[in-house]
């Protein structure tokens, strides 16, 4: 007896909330969209408040930065299945449609890479620096004969700290990337030091390795600023442009230093060993690239 009273009190209070709720005009207008019984959606109230809210959420929002819900981009969505109500999380439009404006970025590799680099794009490169205008140009050229499959040789980037060289790649990776095209842009001295730190998983870092010599676009981001050993230069460097050079596979470098400089950065010592060694890797850069100098304005101090 005792039981059928409870039942019957909580079925009470079930449609006493439920009655509450739909003076609610955002969950009154969700739950007369879902062709069920009312028996059932009174067991699903709490949750249909909470799908109603994100539902009016999504109404009045403008911008995905501005998106209220639980998850940014998502509505708590309840649908109708065999007699029952389900609850899933579904994209909103302003969602779906930023996804499928930036489907293109799943073409570019990104190892250790700030947003800004990865965000980069040519409508917003800066034209305001005279120094700035012989890369501009050349970043085009290559752009417009990579797309007609014209061979070119990559750039070798120098200059100083900030004046957005790594940014210029990336606009031109990433304009790439909206033809299908793949890359990859790693900073150089994360990923040397990733790689030695997974050569106890050697199939993780075999992996790695081969598919960044391998990628059909590559810019080596801040070569120079590594800290070199043997290995770095000889059994990674080395075998990465060796590989490229064989494949005349397009890459890139940026870095603090002209190429003179970094002849020098990577002779360990002052043998003649050494030297020769660090000589095979600069011809190999000079090989697959053109090397442009630029000495602009620091943007990351302002």
């Amino acid at each position: 007896m005792e039981k059928l009273v409870l039942k019957k009190n909580n079925d009470n209070l079930l449609k006493v909330n439920y009655a509450n709720a739909l003076k609610d005009e955002a969950f009154f207008e969700l739950v007369n969209s879902l062709p069920i019984d009312s028996s059932i959606k009174m067991k699903y109230t709490s949750r249909l408040e909470e799908a109603a809210l994100e539902f009016k959420n999504c109404k009045n929002c403008k911008t995905l930065l501005s998106c209220k819900n639980f998850m940014k981009g998502f509505c708590l969505t309840p649908k109708v299945l065999n007699d029952s109500l389900t609850f899933s999380y579904q994209k909103c439009a302003l969602k779906a449609a930023c996804d499928l404006k930036n489907e293109y970025l799943k073409n570019v590799y990104f190892y250790q890479i700030p947003n800004s680099i990865q965000e980069a794009s040519f409508k917003n490169i800066y034209k305001d620096d005279a120094s700035r205008l012989e890369i501009i140009k050349k970043i085009k050229s290559f752009y417009d004969d990579y797309k007609k499959g014209i061979e070119s040789k990559g750039i070798y980037l120098n200059g100083n700290f900030g004046s957005g060289k790594s940014y210029l790649i990336g606009a031109l990776f990433n304009e790439l990337a909206k033809f299908n095209f793949q890359s990859a842009i790693i900073y150089f001295p994360e990923f040397l030091r990733s790689l030695k730190a997974s050569f106890k998983n050697s199939s993780e870092s075999d992996e790695k390795f081969e598919m960044i010599k391998k990628m059909p676009l590559l810019l080596i981001d801040d070569i120079g600023a590594e800290k070199l050993t043997d290995w770095a230069r000889d059994e990674i460097l080395g075998s990465i442009l060796q590989y490229r050079m064989d494949f005349k596979l397009p890459t890139f470098f940026t870095s603090n230093l002209t190429i003179q400089e970094l002849e020098n950065h990577l002779q360990i010592t002052n043998s003649t060993a050494d030297k020769i060694k660090a000589r095979r890797i600069i011809e190999r850069i000079k090989f697959l690239s053109l090397e442009v100098t630029l000495i602009g304005v620091n943007r990351r101090s302002e």
